[in-house]
């Protein structure tokens, strides 16, 4: 048996949390009033904010961001140990299994040399589990879910048991499909229902677009939010600009205002 000192640095790290949340919950009123309820929207508050620190790629938020959700983590054990549900230790040691289990690769026989083929024994492995028998395939994707995350598990979930395109390369042609017909509607003008349609349309392009990205190793949401800072970035710029020759933006003309975003996009 190891003492205290004896143990990895992690291991007293991750042993002086635990005992702090011991502390707060005991003896800070705020703590002591928290719920499974209450932290679940400060935990998908702590979850953006990690994904906000991950795409900007800096490193020192990414570590406060995911202490904060380890706090978290830590929290949920403790108020399930105190309603004798589950302890930290039964937490961890499930995962553990759960683990093991589902990478046969790596502790039994199995054998995949691709991400690919590992995904794939997942979904398989996932299906045959006590219980899950009966379940969907898409039964492990959260409801609450994003959109543009959630259309991109469907897809992940539904590719590990082979409903994919063969070439990636196929997926354009759905894309152009999916565009010609998004024109198609946007040209009605006469169906009540001509809005209703093109949202349904609009959908089906953006839905085939994320798996597009998908097949090419592209995460969307982390696209679409770089794409996102770029321009919001830009287009600061593009006031400051304003702002130093004394203009007032919203008086400029659509071809003043391109030409010194132009010139921001230059600067870069």
């Amino acid at each position: 048996m190891h003492n205290k000192n004896e143990l990895p640095d992690y291991l007293q790290a991750f042993d002086r949390l635990v005992h702090i949340m011991d502390d707060l919950r005991e003896k800070c009123p705020w703590d002591r009033e928290q719920t499974f309820e209450s932290l679940r929207k400060l935990t998908i508050e702590e979850a953006y904010e990690l994904a906000e620190a991950i795409v900007k790629e800096d490193m020192e938020e990414i570590k406060i961001e995911t202490g904060d959700l380890l706090l978290h983590i830590v929290f949920y054990a403790r108020l399930a140990k105190e309603k004798n549900a589950f302890t930290l230790a039964e937490l961890i040691n499930t995962l553990c299994e759960k683990l093991i289990y589902r990478h046969p690769h790596v502790y039994g026989n199995v054998k995949a040399q691709t991400a690919a083929q590992v995904l794939e024994n997942w979904e398989h492995l996932k299906l045959k589990e006590k219980n899950n028998h009966k379940k969907s395939v898409l039964s492990g994707v959260p409801s609450s879910l994003p959109a543009m995350i959630k259309a991109m598990r469907i897809q992940e979930k539904v590719s590990g048991i082979g409903f994919d395109w063969k070439q990636k390369e196929d997926i354009w042609d759905k894309v152009n499909e999916e565009i010609e017909e998004v024109k198609e509607q946007a040209a009605v003008k006469d169906d009540p229902l001509r809005q209703k349609k093109l949202e349904t349309e609009f959908g089906d392009l953006l839905f085939a677009v994320i798996n597009a990205a998908r097949r090419y190793g592209v995460d969307p949401e982390i696209a679409l939010e770089r794409s996102n800072l770029k321009f919001m970035r830009r287009f600061e710029e593009l006031e400051k600009e304003t702002r130093n020759k004394n203009q007032d933006l919203g008086s400029l003309s659509l071809e003043e205002m391109e030409e010194i975003w132009q010139k921001v996009k230059g600067n870069e």
